[in-house]
């Protein structure tokens, strides 16, 4: 357990030490014309964060980890912050809270490594990273795509699985279900009623072409295996 502790949270800060070389906005959708004419394509995606195992701590998502492959043995990572607009959120376990992204993205070759999300009260502060680990090719030829909607819920941690964050610092991490407890994570397509959602939201994206371009879906052997191995700054 020691040395799981430790693999932890050195994972836990290689991510966060990571993340700080480069930090990107949400589009804007409201200027087509730019998004039309931008060498960048822009990924839509929506998810629901919830967390039924400690139902006072609901994590509020802050970014998306992207990871992108520079080299034959380099990367970087990229992480993208949730703002206003992106934020439908509530301390309901039921509910949980919703988000409608839009990732800017390069074209290239990226691993999504996860969500990154915070459950807090007026004193305590617990961590939340939600592995995704799912592949992503960027075209050359910019567009706009639906990446799928992402269902991520806290629940109690069975055995060795993967925890719903780090384990440092321990109390707060426990307390809030953080260490003690594991995402349970679908990943489907949703566009009849995600669609809507953006056009209420984005009025303006109905001049846009919207292709699908759905995540694989969600292998949780696969995940397991990533995170034993300590290797979330590489590809799955």
């Amino acid at each position: 357990m020691l040395l799981r502790l430790i693999a932890t949270a050195a994972l836990t800060l290689s991510l966060m030490l990571a993340g700080c070389a480069s930090h990107q906005k949400m589009a804007n959708l409201d200027d087509t014309a730019k998004v039309s004419k931008s060498t960048k394509s822009v990924y839509l995606m929506t998810v629901t964060l919830r967390n039924t195992f400690v139902p006072s701590y609901q994590p509020k998502l802050q970014t998306v980890k992207l990871l992108k492959i520079t080299g034959p043995d380099t990367s970087k990572v990229i992480q993208h912050e949730a703002d206003l607009l992106s934020r439908n959120e509530t301390n309901s376990a039921t509910t949980g809270s919703s988000y409608l992204l839009r990732l800017e993205i390069e074209p290239g070759e990226y691993s999504i490594l996860g969500l990154e999300s915070f459950g807090q009260s007026m004193l305590i502060t617990g961590s939340f990273f939600t592995p995704l680990g799912a592949r992503l090719i960027v075209s050359k030829t910019p567009g706009v795509y639906y990446l799928g909607h992402i269902d991520a819920t806290v629940r109690a941690r069975k055995g060795e699985e993967f925890p719903a964050g780090g384990y440092l610092p321990r109390q707060e991490q426990r307390l809030t279900g953080a260490s003690t407890g594991s995402f349970d994570v679908a990943i489907s397509d949703h566009w009849e009623t995600d669609g809507a959602k953006f056009l209420n939201k984005f009025p303006a994206l109905k001049d846009l072409n919207v292709q699908k371009a759905v995540l694989s879906p969600y292998s949780r052997e696969s995940i397991q295996r990533w995170w034993d191995k300590n290797t979330f700054t590489q590809r799955p």
